[in-house]
């Protein structure tokens, strides 16, 4: 298979290692999580051919073709079109996603006072759905019945790269209760954070910060010597990672139709 930017690859072999098949097409791959069918980003096409990210029609159609049951669209780029209203006619939206990463060992900030930080298990994982429940409940970005399913098959997933020590989800605790987490899975030489979540409640005491140092040496302890974050290219946390260490690198772009809401 070809060689991808850090954001994709990693993305990759975290799909590969839970199961997901990646066929290569000569200018793009095809990617399947038979496990998940509610996970649109386990269930996708990325392009790979540069030359063919404005045409918007042909990606469109491959997609329809090849996920004939699938109620969105989602396709990965390289780069940002230069036609996007090419994609516009479709009614898919082009997300540019900053790739961050460093080959130093992250700073870790210090853990604020109050809190207690551990490596989830057991009952641990059962409030992390919970948090994602609450959280689509509370925002409606998605029908909750295919997000609980979609986040069932994630949970199930997690726990399986955790068992086999391929990565781990470390959380901040209040008073026994989870109010922030994050995952790292190693990737061969690098290590990819994912899903840095902190409550409300709880944001801009550093909590963040504090577990993505944890989670870095996590990682380094397993010979991991390249750490990778990715984050939407508006989202203010990303000053908080460069702050960290981290530097921009190769982004990516994702072109995505939602599904239609009943």
């Amino acid at each position: 298979m070809r060689s991808c930017p850090p954001g994709w690859a990693t993305d990759l072999a975290i799909l590969e290692h839970t199961g997901s098949a990646v066929d290569d097409r000569g200018d793009h791959l095809v990617v399947r999580t038979p496990g998940n069918p509610d996970f649109h980003w386990g269930n996708f096409l990325l392009v790979t051919d540069e030359g063919a990210v404005d045409d918007a029609d042909r990606w469109v159609s491959t997609f329809a073709v090849t996920f004939p049951e699938a109620t969105w669209v989602a396709v990965g780029l390289p780069l940002m079109p230069g036609a996007r209203d090419a994609w516009a006619a479709h009614d898919v939206d082009l997300e540019l996603e900053d790739v961050l990463s460093t080959r130093s060992l992250p700073r870790q900030t210090p853990l604020p006072r109050g809190y207690t930080v551990r490596r989830l298990a057991g009952q641990d994982w059962e409030q992390d759905l919970a948090r994602a429940v609450a959280d689509n409940d509370r925002t409606g970005e998605e029908d909750a019945t295919s997000f609980l399913r979609f986040a069932q098959g994630q949970l199930a997933a997690r726990r399986d790269l955790s068992a086999r020590d391929l990565g781990a989800w470390f959380g901040a605790f209040a008073d026994g209760v989870l109010v922030a987490d994050l995952g790292i899975v190693r990737c061969g030489e690098a290590a990819r954070y994912q899903d840095v979540t902190t409550d409300e409640a709880h944001r801009s005491r550093g909590l963040a910060s504090h577990l993505l140092g944890v989670a870095a040496r996590w990682a380094a302890e397993g010979g991991c010597e390249q750490w990778v974050i990715v984050t939407g290219a508006t989202n203010p946390a990303g000053r908080g990672y460069r702050s960290l260490g981290f530097a921009p690198d190769a982004g990516t772009v994702q072109a995505y139709r939602r599904p239609p809401r009943d």
